[in-house]
């Protein structure tokens, strides 16, 4: 058992943690949610013993009335992975590139166990099975690089759990998978609970998540806990006004216009004709022929000036790499694409670029570490030239985004994630483009900043005419800011249709799926 008593961190003369208090016992789960920046991930850091050099904790942190916080970093070396173990929320950037996926899970088995690496490597491999990476698809020989975003989502949890930890932390563990997916992970990670008698702090922005998974939930506001019960209780009635807050901007749905008659729209912004995209896999035998992998697979839509269009399906079935073709990153080996009637390219003109932006799903790694925020959001004007007064637009689109201009001068890795997404966003939405591509760039947000851009989504739309082709696995989020939505499931759209119509009445069998796994709070319908 671990239990946080009065904990306090301060960053120089800042407050970030005030007298937080949580009991994780064997067997239950507890969630932890709250706005952006409210402290969630800095409570996992300090129980981890991973707080930023500079941090200053108080209060406690016992493990079996243990206190964690005086240990140095070589005493909680031998902590960390065998008794307590932390799924990161950004999975790239917990996962080391020049590491096989396999040996990256092994390690934990060879660094606490002395294990030789054969067998760490079949623990390992029993451990990925688990989280549905299964051998025939995914080797241990693959590099995280080779993966989707949710794929490696599920390698860092299999790396959290090799071990069987005594309490698993996970930050946001669900955030980048598709519902089917995060489905399967839930009760995973119910399962370990169940069977291995662990405690589980469940930190995501996700109220369905923790009103599927949780025990219990508590809530926190600038780094205190305002309220904490019964999951069940806590939702059906919040005491608590920032509770209520968040319960409201769950159910938020975004005022927007209807869908762009056809018949007055003009020329379509983007047409996919027949696209194809194909890979070369490794041999499965040294004589073998090489299997191809279509991950694309005759791929056709049409989207119209000022429409919004739901690109869903579980991961893996194509939807990231439609997007690199769509960007022009990621050539076809048949059909074409047209943006504005031009074809898109490896090589298209700069003003033709111009017209279509993109929020990628990994806000970290989307963003060059090295630069200032200015720099960073501004970087499109290379597009269209730098115009005069270019940090009052950043500052404005910052402003946009909900951040505070003095944002413009500080670093990337001075954020937390949902800030970084933010950033990404105002990055895409400063030279106004025609057509603005986002691969689950709300996953990473809490509720009410959640609401708040999504708001923003609209009122673009309805001011500027911009069109949106909105990759998610949130249908929720489907459901409120989309007209038309496209189902693909192993490199097909296997359904295309209005949104209220496919998520309420799905026709394909993915598409029943996806609507079936999406999780639901106690209390909402």
């Amino acid at each position: 058992m671990i239990e946080v008593r009065d904990l306090s961190v301060a960053l120089g003369a800042r407050a970030v943690l005030s007298d937080v208090s949580l009991t994780l016992s064997p067997g239950t789960i507890t969630g932890l949610v709250g706005e952006s920046g409210s402290g969630k991930s800095m409570t996992a850091l300090a129980i981890m013993g991973l707080l930023p050099d500079g941090a200053r904790a108080t209060g406690s942190v016992e493990l079996d009335g243990r206190n964690l916080l005086p240990l140095d970093d070589r005493r909680m070396s031998d902590v960390r992975g065998r008794r307590i173990g932390m799924i990161f929320q950004e999975p790239m950037t917990a996962l080391n590139p020049l590491m096989t996926i396999g040996d990256q899970v092994a390690e934990v088995l060879t660094r606490h166990h002395g294990m030789d690496r054969d067998a760490a490597r079949a623990v390992a491999r029993q451990r990925l099975d688990r989280v549905g990476m299964p051998g025939e698809r995914f080797p241990l020989t693959l590099y995280p690089h080779e993966l989707s975003g949710g794929q490696r989502q599920r390698v860092a949890i299999a790396m959290a759990t090799a071990d069987a930890p005594d309490v698993l932390i996970a930050d946001e563990p669900t955030t980048a998978l598709d519902v089917t997916t995060q489905a399967q992970i839930l009760d995973l990670l119910r399962g370990l609970v169940a069977d291995e008698g662990m405690a589980l702090l469940l930190i995501t922005h996700d109220l369905a998540v923790v009103g599927t998974a949780a025990d219990r939930v508590a809530v926190m506001q600038g780094g205190r806990i305002v309220e904490e019960g019964a999951t069940q209780d806590l939702f059906r009635a919040p005491a608590h006004a920032h509770t209520r807050a968040l319960l409201a901007a769950t159910r938020h749905q975004p005022a927007r216009a209807g869908p762009p008659d056809a018949a007055t729209a003009g020329r379509p912004i983007l047409q996919v004709e027949r696209a194809v995209r194909a890979y070369t896999l490794a041999r499965p035998a040294p004589l073998a022929p090489h299997p191809v992998l279509r991950a694309v697979d005759d791929v056709s839509f049409t989207m119209r000036p000022g429409e919004s269009v739901g690109l869903v399906g579980s991961s893996g079935c194509g939807k990231s790499t439609l997007t690199r073709a769509i960007l022009g990153l990621d050539p076809l080996q048949s059909g074409r694409i047209l943006l504005d009637g031009e074809p898109v390219t490896a090589r298209m003109p700069a003003a033709l670029r111009a017209r279509v932006q993109v929020v990628f799903q990994d806000p970290f790694g989307s963003f060059d570490p090295r630069w200032r925020v200015d720099r960073l959001v501004a970087e499109p004007f290379h597009l269209t030239g730098r115009p005069c007064g270019w940090r009052d637009r950043v500052a404005q689109a910052l402003a946009e985004v909900g951040l505070p201009p003095d944002a413009m001068r500080r670093h990337i890795h001075q954020f937390s994630g949902g800030q970084r997404q933010r950033i990404a966003i105002a990055r895409a939405l400063i030279i106004r483009p025609r057509l603005i591509v986002l691969d689950e760039a709300v996953s990473a947000l809490d509720v009410q900043v959640r609401a708040q851009v999504l708001d923003l989504l609209a009122r673009l739309r309805a001011s500027h005419g911009i069109a949106w082709l909105f990759i998610s696995h949130d249908l929720s989020v489907v459901r409120s800011i989309t007209d038309r939505v496209l189902v693909m499931d192993r490199g097909r759209v296997v359904e295309d249709g209005p949104t209220d119509r496919v998520l309420d009445a799905p026709q394909s069998a993915a598409a029943v799926r996806l609507a079936q796994a999406m999780p639901r709070m106690p209390g909402f319908p």
